[in-house]
């Protein structure tokens, strides 16, 4: 320990600024003695993340205390594995460190892997922890290469060596905070994120950001910068940066302005992440297991504790975690799908087809979701299996087969409701009208109808609206096609008497007896005195003037306007706003009708026939104003100059 002090006794003065201020029975961890910063300190004692590590195969090695062991994914065999459990995995010990481990990593191939701590890296054999090289560094970052990577010896210095040899030293413009791997170096200072060239050291692009982790996919083209905040998704465009690097046009101070293209910020934080393709999978802060790949966020699982990836093996189909207890979980994820997924963002659709018939059929409507949102609404139509699904996309293309198809065996009225607004769309009116009889949407078959002037389905409509109680569409296609008498008729039996009684005394003076008696009745049940208030013509004829005129134009009218007429005759006919029906209409010798009969005391026709009307005084007034309370009425206030009564009443 004397001697292990005395090594620290230096480095330990950027802890305490003296060393009396030590307690003398202090005993300092030698990891904590050879940090060259209190922040590295703070860094090293309250580090979550495991010193864990995975290669391809499933070899599995992590630090245990000083101790190093190893999990083969393999020795599991053909034991059934479930989604997030612990795995059963048998450990092999593989010895003792000659450092502390505060992180382990294998190099890309999966040869060797590299031990950092304490201000030093090893770089063993992976399968027998053999030493193959060493050195004293802050960091270590792998290269793209699996024989290259780079270490940080300074806040000023970094070197790369390759095979194990020094291949070169450089001092970054601001200085060097931390160093990424992969595909690019990366190297953060307090002006933001630089990438160089692992073979020159050339700037190829500084960015204004302050990286957390960095991960590029296997092929170079796509990397994942995240902060503090979110992660960012950027397309690496090598061949834009070789012909700058030849021409020298569109470099900056800042590097190659074209060298990457940002594809999308995600507001999440990335804990842990990886590459399967052009994919990228991640754990965030809020313990869920994600993965992200052309624009959609795909959740796996929710984690209940924080997880940290280890890798994915393909012909598993599984991604493997591990927290800092070392227990290693997993969970499903299909190749299958994430390699249809990479050649759709690729657009290699010839690929995509060939790996389209090794996916379940449960897994292809998510991936039909993503198809969709990248815009190729057509192959997500032929991928999907969810009905309701297919049937939106069927109507954002117009396929107005398929939708038919799927709604017939949905048998849906909003479905079919749809479908009809489309059909309309196309001016397929055939197919609208037949979805909108299944949708049984009768007003917009009214519409549908009265647009295309089509009479025979305006008479079909009307009775099947009665039939169906949609009185108010069925009154309306009976008045459209002049059917007053069926109009009447229905308001009679709905109960809308006082409807009734103004539509006769409008369209069927003959009738306004009938209603009136009627409407006695119904108010009689109420109102008594109102129900006697109001005046029958066949009782009060001097109260309804013109009502024998109006008799006469009724039958002209029967007689003259018996034939609907066509559409394209509209602008022919004169409006009947400017027409006056009781001139038209008075030299008309009609033959003794019903209600004229009835207005002699004779006995009417069984036929019935409808209207009423009364006036008072010199105007004429509603009906409705003779619904009144009589219950204070004093003869007293009653006007009645203008009124002339028989004799005969009087009498009475």
């Amino acid at each position: 320990m004397t001697v292990l002090l005395k090594y620290g006794i230096i480095r330990i003065k950027h802890v305490c600024r003296h060393w009396k201020d030590m307690p003398k029975m202090c005993l300092v961890p030698a990891f904590i003695l050879s940090c060259q910063s209190l922040s590295q300190v703070q860094k090293m004692l309250g580090r979550e993340e495991p010193a864990m590590s995975m290669d391809a195969n499933g070899k599995i090695i992590w630090a245990k205390h000083s101790e190093v062991q190893q999990a083969n994914l393999k020795a599991m065999g053909d034991a059934e594995i479930k989604d997030g459990e612990r795995l059963p995995l048998a450990v092999k010990d593989m010895g003792s460190c000659e450092i502390y481990p505060q992180t382990i990593q294998h190099n890309p191939n999966g040869r060797f892997v590299v031990v950092c701590g304490d201000g030093e890296y090893i770089i063993y054999t992976a399968m027998a922890l053999r030493n193959k090289s060493f050195g004293s560094a802050q960091e270590f970052a792998w290269a793209h290469d699996s024989s290259e990577y780079a270490i940080r010896e300074s806040n000023s210095i970094v070197k790369i060596f390759k095979n194990f040899k020094e291949k070169k030293s450089f001092k970054p413009d601001f200085g060097a905070e931390s160093i990424y791997g992969g595909f690019l170096l990366g190297v953060r200072s307090v002006n933001g994120l630089a990438f160089y060239d692992w073979d020159n050291t050339e700037l190829i692009r500084r960015i204004e950001i302050q990286p957390k982790h960095i991960f590029w996919s296997d092929s170079g083209e796509l990397v994942c910068i995240a902060t503090e905040e979110s992660f960012f998704i950027l397309k690496y465009l090598s061949e834009k940066v070789l012909a700058a690097q030849e021409t020298h046009e569109g470099v900056t101070e800042d590097g190659i302005e074209d060298a990457f293209e940002v594809l999308g910020e995600i507001q999440e934080i990335v804990k842990t992440g990886l590459w399967v393709g052009d994919c990228f999978i991640y754990t965030s802060s809020v313990n869920r297991l994600n993965y992200y790949v052309g624009g959609e966020i795909v959740t796996i699982a929710h984690l209940d504790r924080t997880m940290y990836l280890l890798g994915y093996i393909p012909k598993d189909n599984r991604l493997y975690l591990g927290d800092k207890e070392l227990n290693i979980i997993s969970y499903s994820l299909l190749v299958s799908v994430l390699e249809y997924q990479t050649a759709v963002m690729r657009r290699d659709f010839s690929m995509a087809d060939k790996v389209l018939p090794t996916i379940p059929k449960e897994q292809r409507t998510r991936v039909a979701h993503f198809l969709e949102k990248q815009g190729f609404k057509q192959q997500a139509l032929t991928v999907s299996t969810d009905p309701e699904h297919r049937f939106e996309l069927a109507l954002q293309l117009g396929e107005l087969k398929i939708a038919y198809q799927l709604a017939v065996e949905a048998e849906s009225e909003q479905k079919w409701k749809q479908l009809a607004e489309l059909a309309i769309s196309k001016c397929q009116f055939g197919l609208a009208q037949e979805c909108l009889h299944h949708a049984q949407d009768y007003g917009g078959l009214l519409l549908l109808a009265t647009a295309s002037g089509n009479a025979n389905m305006v008479n079909k409509l009307a009775e099947g609206a009665e039939r169906d109680g949609k009185n108010n569409v069925a009154f309306m296609s009976y008045f459209l096609q002049g059917k007053v008498d069926a109009c009447l008729e229905l308001l009679i039996r709905t109960g809308r008497l006082p409807e009734a009684a103004f539509l006769a005394r409008t369209y069927l003076p003959s009738q306004v007896s009938r209603v009136v008696k009627l409407w006695r009745e119904n108010l009689s049940k109420v109102n008594q005195k109102a129900a006697e208030s109001l005046a029958d013509p066949t009782e009060y004829e001097n109260l309804f003037p013109g009502l024998k005129e109006a008799f006469v134009v009724e039958e002209w009218v029967k007689e003259t306007h018996a034939d609907l007429w066509p559409a394209k005759q509209y602008p022919l006919v004169t409006p009947n706003e400017e027409r006056n029906v009781m001139e038209e209409g008075k030299d008309f010798q009609p033959s003794r009708s019903t209600a004229q009969q009835e207005l002699d005391g004779k006995p009417a026709s069984p036929t019935p026939v409808i209207v009423a009307s009364h006036t008072a005084n010199k105007e004429e007034k509603s009906l409705l104003e003779l619904e009144v309370d009589l219950d204070n009425l004093e003869l007293e206030d009653i006007d009645t100059t203008d009124i002339n009564l028989d004799e005969d009443i009087l009498d009475d």
